[in-house]
């Protein structure tokens, strides 16, 4: 039992924990007290999030702003306070601990299940950034600095290279060649953003479809969750990380690299919902979505890489080759965007048109 739900205001007493096995990063769990009542109690990875305090004053203010709003809003998790008026608990030992009520009747998908799934992710991502396009961005913290910035990125790989803490390197060089080759087009996105070409939002950048609760029943999409990552960034960002997870044809871990690739038909699928639900974008970042993909993609095979190298310290693994193979089926979807940059394009074009 996860006696951490104590120091939360929990109707009854705790009587059963269950542990939630999803996401590379948080340990979350289920807890059941005996009144029925249902909490999420997370443990926050501070190695991953060293600055606790400020994903908690983010969440805090966004949701602030989004109460405030009239008309159709993203619904929203409300955290919360510990008995002392805290936003998290902090146990003294390195465990940063927050938790929030159970959402009934809702369920998060590993894999779309179908067309409609992707579209209803696709619809609540663009809607949770719509209606926080007018919230100014500066005032919230970096969760985890320079998140992505890629060439930081690039640098930090080139560094765990160096280093090879692990005694990997040799195993990789195929792949870091493979990326550092492509570090030109990779950062430009970051270019742009640096010369004022493409606005600064408020974007979750961890947009995988298990980060999206939808109603068991109709399978609509109710709200986002997992706001460790919700900081100022690019809305192409946003839209490449789901496009990167929910549009490749096979899990993100797949060690046969022969069922790695795009999903065109996903891609138009997600590219419809997240235009129609965030009619706010301007047309340059329309027309850097496909490039939102790629960079994405290739930034977080990098970070797979760079984890591999170091011992695996940022991501959980199930396995010692988990981030080698978690990095290789990204690099076999950049090749495959690569053959199909053409047909992406167009496809943002005709649905930006619809």
């Amino acid at each position: 039992m996860r006696h951490e739900i104590e120091r939360f205001p929990i109707d009854g007493k705790p009587a059963a924990c269950e542990e939630i096995r999803r996401g590379h990063v948080n340990a979350t769990y289920l807890i059941t007290t005996d009144t029925g009542a249902r909490y999420i109690l997370q443990d926050v990875n501070t190695y991953a999030f060293p600055r606790t305090y400020v994903i908690m004053d983010n969440v805090a203010a966004i949701s602030r702003f989004l109460a405030a709003q009239s008309g159709e809003k993203p619904a929203m998790i409300s955290y919360i306070d510990t008995l002392d008026g805290k936003r998290y608990y902090d146990d003294g030992r390195g465990g940063a601990w927050r938790a929030y009520r159970y959402v009934d009747n809702s369920i998060c998908l590993d894999r779309a299940e179908s067309d409609g799934d992707f579209y209803e992710c696709a619809r609540a991502f663009g809607m949770f950034q719509n209606a926080l396009c007018d919230f100014p961005a500066e005032e919230l913290g970096e969760t985890i600095e320079n998140f992505h910035n890629t060439p930081e990125r690039y640098r930090q790989l080139r560094e765990a290279a160096a280093e090879n803490a692990a005694g990997r390197l040799g195993d990789v060089r195929r792949e870091l060649e493979f990326v550092l080759e492509r570090e030109e087009t990779a950062s430009r996105l970051q270019r742009m953003r640096d010369a004022g070409a493409l606005p600064v939002r408020v974007t979750h950048n961890d947009t995988k479809i298990n980060n999206v609760l939808f109603d068991a029943d109709t399978r609509r999409a109710i709200c986002v969750i997992d706001l460790d990552t919700v900081m100022p960034g690019l809305s192409v960002y946003d839209f490449g990380d789901a496009i990167r997870f929910g549009a490749s044809t096979a899990a993100e871990d797949e060690k046969d690299l022969g069922k790695v690739g795009l999903d065109l038909h996903l891609f138009r699928v997600f590219t419809r919902g997240f235009l129609e639900a965030c009619p706010s974008l301007t047309d340059e970042e329309i027309a850097c979505l496909p490039l939102g993909a790629y960079t994405m993609t290739i930034e977080c095979g990098s970070r797979f890489l760079a984890d591999y190298l170091k011992g695996d310290r940022y991501f959980s693994i199930d396995y010692p080759e988990h981030n080698l193979d978690r990095a290789r089926t990204q690099f076999k979807l950049i090749a495959d965007m690569e053959k199909k940059w053409d047909e992406m394009r167009r496809i943002v074009e005709e649905e930006r048109k619809r």
